[in-house]
């Protein structure tokens, strides 16, 4: 046996320690962790979407007490509560020195807001005021001139009168009556010339007089007056502002005429006339129903404002209607006007038909 038949056995194991892989106490893989189903998401999700309805079924709900259906004979529609505005206009052109109100401030029909400066023009007056005492002056000198020149004249005139009765019998001379003659037309040219000039101080004196006149009821018109009740809107100029004739000092509402205006197509609205019953309820008050009146129907039909109506409706031609609130209502309750209050207004179609109870006027005054 030689060396190679003694290694042959260790070869050969080494070759099948090589061939054979090793097999070690190795831990063995860790699976992937298993994923738990979380409730967390769709609770969420489900939540939301009931909030949503809760909110939507909310709206609706408030949408439809505060727009309360009407049965037939009766049509409505969406608008804005207005009043008509009032612009306070200087007369003349001028320089504000004073305002007696702001906005927001409820005035009443005569009350002065505002003064402008009329220094200038109660100096005029004053100059013209002495002209007519003046011309009046002037007007009795020449009246006492003429009571005068009267007394001459028919002087004058018996003289004449008695040197004519005595030339005939000789006991006056021609020449002494033509003397007489000429001095009784001497003082009857006087007495003219007096009557003349009372008249020209008449009229210079009724020439000043208008002056006066006419300068007083200047400065009285550069006293602004409210010409209706109502609050105060805007002001527009200030103390100090040099305004032209015409120029904008306040705009007001006139408390005494406060209406809506609503959009009906044709079918609806060829069946209101003016002084038709209708009733507004506000937004801001939908528990409040106002009574009023129809006041104007539009003769030619018109498209719908966008603010109060939807593109679809923008496509039809609808009319305008304008309802408005009764005055004697209002009345002493004019600080509570306001306007651009969104809202409905119903309208009766068919005289024979009964308002419905949720349609009831309520009781003045509106804020209530």
């Amino acid at each position: 046996m030689d060396a190679d038949d003694h290694l042959r056995p260790a070869s050969l194991a080494a070759a099948e320690l090589l061939r054979t892989p090793t097999v070690t106490n190795l831990p063995a893989a860790i699976p992937p962790p298993r994923q738990r189903f979380s409730w967390r998401r769709p609770l969420r999700i489900l939540s939301l979407l009931v909030l949503l309805f809760s909110v939507a079924g909310t709206g609706y709900w408030w949408w439809i007490r505060s727009r309360p259906l009407v049965p037939v004979g009766f049509a409505f529609g969406n608008g804005r509560l207005e009043a008509d505005e009032v612009d306070i206009d200087t007369k003349f052109a001028g320089r504000i020195l004073k305002l007696n109100a702001d906005e927001g401030d409820l005035v009443k029909a005569g009350q002065v807001v505002a003064v402008m400066d009329t220094r200038d023009l109660e100096a005029q007056l004053k100059q013209y005021q002495q002209q007519v005492q003046q011309d009046q002056q002037m007007l009795e000198q020449a009246e006492a001139d003429q009571v005068s020149q009267e007394a001459v004249v028919k002087l004058a005139r018996q003289e004449v009168a008695r040197t004519s009765s005595l030339v005939p019998e000789g006991f006056a001379t021609v020449e002494l009556l033509d003397q007489q003659t000429q001095q009784l037309n001497s003082a009857i040219a006087t007495l003219n010339a007096d009557g003349a000039a009372i008249g020209a101080a008449q009229h210079a004196l009724a020439a000043a007089t208008h002056q006066v006149e006419f300068y007083a009821v200047e400065i009285a018109d550069n006293q602004l007056f409210a010409p209706k009740d109502g609050p105060i809107e805007y002001r527009i100029a200030n103390v100090g502002e040099v305004l032209a004739a015409g120029g904008k000092v306040f705009t007001m509402l006139d408390a005494s005429y406060v209406y809506m205006d609503i959009y009906l197509p044709t079918a609806q609205a060829g069946r209101i006339r003016i002084g038709s019953e209708a009733r507004i309820v506000l937004d801001a008050y939908p528990d409040r129903v106002i009574p009023a009146r129809v006041v104007f129907v539009a003769s030619q039909a018109q498209f719908t404002p966008k603010s109060v109506e939807t593109k679809d409706e923008r496509d039809k031609l609808m009319f305008r209607i304008r309802v408005r609130i009764d005055p004697a209502r209002l009345e002493g309750h004019e600080a509570m006007v306001r306007t651009g209050l969104p809202g409905m207004g119903y309208v009766r179609t068919d005289p024979a038909a009964a308002w419905p109870p949720n349609l009831a006027p309520s009781p003045p005054p509106l804020s209530q």
